[in-house]
């Protein structure tokens, strides 16, 4: 799953473009206001783009292969009277 630029937060920097180490990125500041997602199939989730976006416009959606499941250990306890 690609990076996800929001159009509305984007400031047009150009950092997630620059910081992208696998070129997920197009940038060309003299036509684009924001950078596009031109691989979206590259991507190595390392989270950057969304770390260094100093507008917070770049969210990074998982495969659900890549998440972790969370599980509150209180909900594993045995139910009373079972």
């Amino acid at each position: 799953m690609p990076p996800v630029i929001n159009q509305e937060k984007c400031i047009g920097c150009g950092t997630c473009a620059d910081i992208c180490n696998s070129m997920l990125f197009t940038f060309d500041r003299s036509k684009d206001r924001t950078p596009q997602v031109a691989f979206p199939d590259e991507c190595w989730h390392c989270n950057s783009c969304v770390i260094d976006c100093p507008a917070g416009a770049v969210t990074l959606r998982l495969p659900l292969a890549f998440t972790l499941l969370h599980t509150d250990a209180e909900k594993l306890h045995a139910k009373e009277g079972c």
